[in-house]
């Protein structure tokens, strides 16, 4: 179990972009602690930055540009592809594709091959990259994705779409999303999205994204949305307890020192 959670802002938001950023990794943070990561896109080129730790090591350090429209974040509990090999961590680059992934597919070596797809880096094994590598040969497209066979709540960023951030969601894993007319956040859970409410002062209308839906986000806003049937053979495992509770707790309580310290 990993957590991903992120936002896609209107030009004419006024959202904190680091405070945002902050509220949601905090709230996320208990879901992995193997490797944390983030990555944001300014004036078109997308930046990530991710290391091999809890959140608790970099949520003070985040600073994301005010021009910042785009956010991605993950923390890792991994299943494969060793957390020491910095490329297996979140946010994954596969070309231009750009993006974060909760659950496990697992017959990527199998499509890797079928597809002729090369590992980005030499040393990678993430089963988390395919998603991405067929993003990047349908030009973030729902083609192909009816054959992963396993669990999927996955985001990212295509270089080729400056304006879009892309979310889908397969089967074996959550993936919610809240709105206003200026801002939509993305969260693999309710909860998230509601401590994120708290800590940005806005009033998000929440919902769960439906099993085999990829959209394709312009700020707030549905650009395109297309269907596709995952693998309905597949059967997750129960979802473990968190993974990593003590770094919720200390994640949330120096988010609330921080807000204190903002005078929010």
């Amino acid at each position: 179990m990993c957590g991903i959670a992120g936002y896609s802002l209107d030009p004419s938001s006024d959202v904190d972009r680091t405070r945002a950023a902050q509220a949601l990794l905090a709230a996320i943070a208990e879901r992995g602690a193997d490797a944390v990561g983030y990555a944001h896109r300014s004036s078109g080129a997308v930046a990530v930055h991710k290391q091999r730790s809890g959140a608790s090591a970099v949520l003070e350090r985040i600073a994301i540009p005010a021009d910042a429209r785009q956010v991605l974040l993950h923390v890792r509990d991994y299943t494969k592809g060793h957390p020491r090999i910095d490329a297996n961590n979140h946010p994954v680059r596969h070309g231009v594709v750009v993006g974060v992934h909760n659950g496990t597919i697992l017959n990527d070596d199998e499509l890797m091959a079928r597809h002729g797809f090369g590992r980005a880096e030499p040393d990678m094994t993430v089963d988390s990259e395919v998603i991405f590598a067929i993003a990047e040969a349908t030009e973030s497209s729902a083609h192909g994705f009816e054959d992963f066979r396993g669990s999927m709540a996955a985001a990212w960023l295509d270089e080729r779409h400056p304006e879009l951030l892309y979310l889908a969601r397969g089967v074996g894993r959550p993936l919610w999303v809240g709105t206003t007319r200026r801002e939509l956040f993305f969260a693999s859970t309710k909860e998230a999205l509601e401590i994120a409410e708290r800590y940005t002062g806005l009033r998000l209308r929440k919902r769960e994204l439906a099993e085999g839906t990829l959209v394709a986000l312009a700020g707030a806003r549905a650009a395109c949305r297309e269907r596709f049937t995952p693998d309905l053979a597949y059967e997750a495992d129960p979802l473990p307890a968190v993974r990593a509770p003590h770094e919720g707790a200390f994640c949330l309580q120096r988010l609330a020192a921080l807000a204190a310290a903002y005078g929010a």
